[in-house]
């Protein structure tokens, strides 16, 4: 594999280019369980079971809700439970850019 930047051949599961420190396009990421900040439903939990396990999210509350019919008191618990306990995803911000351009000095 090559690095995006600098053009050098570095590790096919490498996250950074050893040469020039910047992240490889393309790397995958590590998964992590949060829950969404935008387009959730009553706290965004089944979403992040979703998302964390690569699957529908209809197919996640379906299962919550199957989950809810068998075992009552356990299901409504380990919800609530998982809604404090998984963090909620970073807020991304979008930086504006700037208009002016550096000029060299002479």
């Amino acid at each position: 594999m090559f690095c995006n930047y600098c053009g050098k051949c570095i590790q096919d599961d490498a996250r950074l280019c050893a040469y020039c420190g910047r992240v490889v396009v393309g790397a995958s990421a590590c998964k992590r369980l949060e829950r969404p900040r935008r387009d959730r439903k009553f706290g965004g939990v089944c979403e992040a079971f979703a998302r964390y396990f690569d699957i529908d999210v209809a197919v996640m509350r379906i299962l919550w809700i199957l989950a809810v019919i068998f075992t009552v008191p356990l299901a409504i618990i380990a919800y609530f439970v998982a809604w404090i306990v998984i963090p909620e995803e970073p807020e991304y911000v979008m930086l504006p850019q700037s208009t002016t351009v550096a000029q060299p000095q002479t």
